[in-house]
Parts: C-alpha cells; sequence; structure tokens
C-alpha cells in the first residue's frame, strides 16, 4: 500500500484552487476542548486528545444510561482496529429535515442494471460546497475504483451500481483537518479528532439517514469526507430505516482510506467478525458466535462437527497461509479462533481470507439478483417475441419450456420462445431461464442457494 504522504502534488494544487483545505507538514498544538466542541459534530469532548496509543477496549464520553454509538476506526494503514464509544446525536428537528430535503441530487455513477436488482452503493459527499459538486462525483470514481479493485469486489463489479447523492456544504473540507482545533461547517458534520481521538472521522447518522433516504435502494451507504487526511469510521451497530447496515466513512483523497471503506463492508455485507482482540480481554466464555469466521472450536472439533468454515481446513487462503483456526478473534486472545493467521478484518492491508471472501460473495448475492432481465416477467410475451436477461459471462444459463429443459441456446442471453420450441397451438406456455454463479469461491451449500435465480414468462401464442 502507499503511504498516506506520497506523491498528491497535481491533485493538491486543484483542491487549493478549489478551495479545499491544502494539507500541512506541521501540526498544531492542540487547542481548547471547546473549540473543537463549538464544531459540527456535537460530540462531547472531554479528556485529553488521543495519539493512537492503544488502550485496549472501547473508550468514549458516552454516560451510562444515555444513547451512545459504538464506532471503529484505525490509526493508521496497516493497523488493527480500535474501537470508541460516542454520545448518540439527537433527532433532526424540522427545519433539518426541511433543509435535508431541499437540497442536493442523487446522481448515477455506476450503472449495471435496475435498482434492487443489483446491490446499491450509496456515496454521501460531506465538506463539499455547491461548486464542488463535480469534485465530489469524480472522488466517488476514484474511490470506487480503488474499492473495487479488491476481491472478491473486483470480480463482481457488474453487481453494483454506484450513486452520488450531493450535500452542499457551506464551507469547504471538514473539522479536525489539517489541525485538533479545526472547525468547519459541513451538511453531515465530518470531523477527524471526534470526541479527542485524532483518526476517527465522525458523522451525523441521522443526518446520513436524511440524505441516504433520497437514493432508491440504499444497501450499502458510504460518506466522503472532501479531505487528504487518512481515517474514517464504521457504525456498524445502528438500524437504518433505509435498510442499510451501518455506515463507512472516509477520506477522499487518502488512497489508504479505501482499505478502511473494505474492511467495513465486510461488516455490513459479509456479516463478517473482526478478527482481532485486546490483551485484556481474557477468555471468552460465552455462547458460539453466529458470525460464520470466528468460533470456540478448535480446527478438529470444526472438522469433526462440521461447523463454520471446516470445508476450507487446509487450503492456501488469498490473505497468506493455510486456513485452520489460529487462537484469537472476536476481541479475545483466548478462547476463540479465527481461519487465518491475518486478513484484512484483523489488519488493513491484507486481502479476506477464503470464508470471508465466501461470506462477502453471498452478501453481494443477498442484495444483488444473479440475473435480470430488460423483458418485464409480470406480463405475457408473445411466441415471437425476444425475450433478453442480463448476466455476467460466468453466469451458466440454462432455459426451459413448461419446466422442461431444452438442449438448445444454453448459456444465450436473448431467445424468442419459439426458438425454444414453444409449439403454436393456442394453448398457455411458460419460459423459464435459470441463471448459476459457478464460482468456486462459495462451497456451503446454504450459501450457493444464494447464487442461483430463476426467471419465468407466460407466453401467448
Amino acid at each position: 500500500m502507499r503511504s498516506a504522504k506520497t506523491g498528491r502534488s497535481a491533485r493538491t494544487d486543484r483542491a487549493a484552487r478549489a478551495g479545499r483545505p491544502r494539507p500541512r507538514t506541521a501540526v498544531a498544538t492542540a487547542v481548547a476542548i471547546a473549540a473543537l466542541a463549538a464544531s459540527i459534530t456535537g460530540a462531547t469532548a472531554s479528556a485529553a486528545p488521543d495519539h493512537g496509543a492503544d488502550s485496549g477496549k472501547a473508550t468514549g464520553t458516552a454516560r451510562s444510561g444515555e444513547p451512545s454509538q459504538r464506532v471503529e476506526y484505525f490509526t493508521g494503514p496497516d493497523s488493527h482496529p480500535r474501537h470508541h464509544t460516542l454520545p448518540a446525536p439527537g433527532p433532526l428537528n424540522s427545519r433539518q429535515r426541511t433543509a435535508i430535503a431541499r437540497d442536493g441530487k442523487v446522481v448515477p455513477v455506476v450503472q449495471s442494471g435496475p435498482v434492487g436488482a443489483k446491490t446499491d452503493v450509496v456515496f454521501i459527499g460531506d465538506g463539499y460546497t455547491k461548486s464542488q459538486q463535480k469534485d465530489f462525483v469524480a472522488d466517488v470514481r476514484k474511490k470506487w475504483k480503488e474499492v473495487s479493485a479488491v476481491a472478491p469486489y473486483s470480480t463482481y463489479k457488474n453487481q453494483f451500481n454506484v450513486w452520488a447523492v450531493e450535500a452542499h456544504s457551506p464551507q469547504s473540507g471538514v473539522g479536525g483537518d489539517p489541525d485538533y482545533g479545526t472547525s468547519k461547517r459541513t451538511a453531515l458534520g465530518s470531523s477527524f479528532w471526534c470526541d479527542n481521538v485524532e483518526r476517527l472521522l465522525c458523522v451525523n447518522p441521522e443526518k446520513v439517514e436524511a440524505y441516504a433516504s433520497k437514493a432508491a435502494d440504499a444497501d450499502l451507504v458510504i460518506v466522503l469526507a472532501n479531505s487528504t487526511k487518512y481515517g474514517g469510521a464504521g457504525y456498524n451497530d445502528i438500524t437504518s430505516p433505509s435498510g442499510y447496515d451501518g455506515i463507512a466513512t472516509a477520506s477522499s483523497d487518502n488512497p489508504d482510506s479505501s482499505q478502511i471503506i473494505v474492511h467495513e463492508t465486510g461488516h455490513s455485507l459479509g456479516k463478517l467478525a473482526d478478527e482481532y482482540w485486546y490483551d485484556d480481554y481474557g477468555t471468552y466464555g460465552g455462547a458460539e458466535p453466529w458470525e460464520s469466521n470466528i468460533s470456540k472450536l478448535t480446527k478438529t472439533k470444526l472438522a469433526e462437527q462440521k461447523k463454520k468454515w471446516y470445508r476450507w481446513i487446509g487450503r492456501t487462503s488469498p490473505d497468506g497461509g493455510t486456513v485452520g483456526a489460529y487462537r484469537g478473534g472476536g476481541y479475545y486472545p483466548r478462547g476463540i479462533y479465527r481461519p487465518t493467521e491475518n486478513s484484512i478484518m484483523r489488519t488493513l492491508g491484507n486481502e479476506f481470507n477464503l470464508p470471508g471472501r465466501e461470506a462477502m460473495i453471498a452478501g453481494f448475492h443477498r442484495h444483488a439478483s444473479v440475473i435480470s432481465s430488460t423483458t418485464p416477467t409480470d406480463k405475457r410475451v408473445r411466441r415471437t417475441q425476444r425475450v433478453t436477461v442480463q448476466a455476467d459471462k460466468r453466469i451458466q444459463l440454462r432455459w426451459y419450456v413448461d419446466g422442461r429443459a431444452t438442449g438448445t441456446y444454453k448459456d444465450k442471453a436473448s431467445v424468442t420462445p419459439r426458438d425454444l420450441g414453444v409449439p403454436a397451438d393456442g394453448r398457455a406456455h411458460t419460459v423459464s431461464v435459470r441463471g448459476t454463479d459457478t464460482t468456486k469461491a462459495v462451497i456451503d451449500p446454504a450459501l450457493r442457494k444464494l447464487l442461483t435465480k430463476k426467471l419465468t414468462w407466460r407466453v401467448t401464442s
């Protein structure tokens, strides 16, 4: 991975001309805590700033009994994640909701298929003024290119639609950049040094929800903050009325921030657990975790009981090493095992391991159909009418007439019922197509069921 400090001169010059904050080499001394507390985030600031010392268990200023949010963040590239607990923001008032309803628009960035038939990724910009919205859309394209270069995204690019939701900020840039005392008025309240943690890039989730709901079907939400500074966060313990699972935040112009996004989608799309631990958590003594990538079972017991990732044991994993059962995970150093020595769910800069990759692909298919069609299935088609489906080259297509497989037109994406042998006998008939993802990266039979989709049309003579 590139260092966060490398070669940005051309982009920095353009950013400066557009009014974005220039990166600085000197960091000012921390100012009075009240200066940061006055920023748009509304988080309660207390205690001394956290400059990156690993304190183990989650910390934060949320008080017992008060609404709170647990967030995940990273101190730098190639680091293990950490957790922090923040006070939860209050609900938006009518004035704020009205302002958001009038603001911005939804811009299509990648359109691979119909909304609902694909996994719809929604980027929301923060710290971009009205005149910088073209910069925001360009940043979305760049950031998605970085994310989709990571496997298994790289194999499943056509499973995604990408949308940019514009949010007009009064000021350019975000709080806490470049210095602790920097305050900015932005649409979503993005700020580094959130709750005195430098790399924690917080946002107001209530405002994110209001903007995300502008998109037709938000499956994955990413807030892109107008900044070159390294940082981000994962809000994975929220429930969205719009239906997405969690929020990932990242800086727009730092190439290493893409790894934060990928890790957080391991939670939201893959339903994966963290594979790191805190030494002071001791030994896990609870029930078997529900996540697919951590377990109380040793390698031997996984194989004997045929549980979780047992099918992958002994295979070489993309993240390096061999799949087995390695001690430590789910925040506990003992009593819990993970599939491989290292993966992106433990340390940024790594790949998903084999069980993790399987879970991610299954997650893609929970939101996106294996096949979709430009020919409506709720209307009758004529015997001579062309029926067309959309599917990647890796998808195996098989056609059926009245439930019986045909021996012709295998893997053809466009046919007519007459071609398939539907007779002109005046009787009602059906034509179906079954699409199957033939990937070898998913071997769990239960998950493989997600990799098949069938579409059926009623045919008139």
